[in-house]
């Protein structure tokens, strides 16, 4: 009998040491160059057709591709009611942690699916966009164990990526380099509604605004998102984390008190695209030895996760006309938290809004049509926001995009954006006083 335990004993065991790979994270620690990162990407997607996507969305100034790996139950589209969420690295090409670490992530989560119930659910609930490098021309141009210079951090034209996009606050006259342009367009294409973007050279969470001193609208929700990132990444939390620290209360800053900057992409996503977006500093050195990688991985992994699941908090829902069809460019106004450029519906009639639990009034606007309504948020479960969906009473006419947003002038650098926004700011405001008066 003792014997035919033991030889089950080892039956199971070799039968466990064959599946054991297929849950193991494979792919190695080192750095790869354009050509390799881009021959993982491609495996990742012939290994995992049924719920990834890969595609460029253009080309850098070199001429090499701007990749972006979809994961997601239905990868290739939209679908209403699945949240679009991306992670963006590399944009400074010598601060390289970032992008092997998004590399080791599409990993783990491809090996998780259908195996681990948490991930499976995060697929199949979220539409996940990673771009592993904005800047491979920068990162080519770089050196390991180099942690202070610029040697790489600019494209190959010599602009600063993250000076390069469309200012609320400021006009911002360089030229839009292709790999930014090609951001817009993608952002543009997608209605993104949460994201990161990884840097070096520091350890913190830094939310918006970039530019300016005023709190924003959404603060409550910025500082609660770079909070828990950094509070599952024992490192980032840490007052002392770098030789140099300056200190960062529980592993978090708003930008502009950390330092200004003109052109930043986490305040376009905010301002622009209502996409909630921090800014990740992950690494004291740009570019450290590989043999850091691991650490660096394990440091980061759970943060990943839990960030990614705050695109299911708040409300999200459809706004209809009377007659049930969905209505593109209505105005979804949380009068408690009015942002620059008022928050409007997608296509499909969709909104988003990541809340934190509470009692908000929304304003929901087409042309000279309201619908106000208080509305209490739960807790989310089950990794989805709470639904609603307003409908029209009465006949409406379909808005435009200029008479609804910031359209006009989103797509440029020029410092008009911030009037028209200030315009529609006015508009609203008279809505919403009209609307109390009565």
């Amino acid at each position: 009998m003792r014997m035919m335990l033991r030889t089950v004993r080892a039956v199971v065991s070799l039968m466990w040491l064959r599946v054991l790979p297929l849950f193991a994270q494979i792919l190695n620690f080192s750095y790869h160059n354009s050509e390799q990162l881009g021959t993982v990407l491609k495996n990742f997607n012939l290994q995992y057709p049924a719920i990834t996507y890969l595609h460029s969305i253009g080309k850098s100034v070199e001429g090499r591709d701007l990749w972006v790996l979809v994961v997601g139950k239905y990868p290739n589209m939209h679908t209403v009611g699945i949240p679009e969420f991306k992670y963006v690295a590399n944009m400074h090409g010598n601060e390289a942690v970032g992008r092997e670490v998004m590399l080791h992530f599409i990993e783990y989560l491809l090996i998780n699916y259908q195996k681990d119930a948490n991930i499976t659910q995060l697929i199949t609930n979220t539409r996940i966009h990673i771009m592993p490098s904005m800047n491979p021309d920068g990162f080519e141009r770089s050196s390991v164990l180099d942690c202070d210079s610029v040697n790489g951090r600019y494209n190959r034209n010599g602009y600063d990526l993250n000076r390069n996009f469309p200012d609320a606050f400021e006009e911002n006259t360089d030229p839009i380099q292709p790999e930014t342009q090609a951001v817009m367009d993608w952002i543009k294409s997608e209605h993104f509604v949460l994201s990161a973007n990884f840097h070096g050279g520091a350890m913190v969470a830094s939310y918006p605004y970039d530019n300016s001193y005023n709190t924003p609208p959404d603060n409550d929700v910025l500082t609660y998102i770079a909070g828990l990132y950094s509070n599952n990444n024992a490192k980032m939390s840490s007052a002392n984390s770098c030789p140099d620290s300056l200190g960062f209360t529980n592993g978090i800053t708003n930008g502009a008190v950390w330092y200004k900057i003109k052109g930043g992409m986490q305040d376009y996503n905010y301002i622009f695209n209502q996409c909630l977006e921090i800014t990740l500093e992950i690494s004291c050195c740009k570019y450290p030895d590989s043999s850091t990688l691991q650490g660096f991985w394990n440091d980061n992994r759970v943060s990943l996760i839990e960030y990614m699941k705050q695109v299911h908090m708040g409300i999200k829902g459809q706004v209809f006309d009377m007659n049930g069809v969905p209505i593109q460019y209505a105005l979804v106004d949380v009068l408690e938290r009015q942002r620059i450029c008022p928050y409007h519906t997608d296509k499909n009639g969709e909104y988003y809004l990541l809340l934190r639990p509470g009692t908000y009034t929304f304003n929901v606007t087409v042309i000279n049509k309201s619908i106000f309504k208080t509305i209490t948020i739960p807790e989310s479960s089950n990794l989805s926001a709470m639904i609603y969906n307003f409908q029209f009473s009465e006949k409406t006419s379909s808005p435009t995009p200029t008479s609804s947003v910031c359209f006009t002038t989103e797509g440029t650098n020029s410092s008009s954006a911030l009037q028209v926004c200030l315009l529609t700011i006015l508009l609203r405001t008279v809505l919403v006083l009209l609307h109390n008066t009565l």
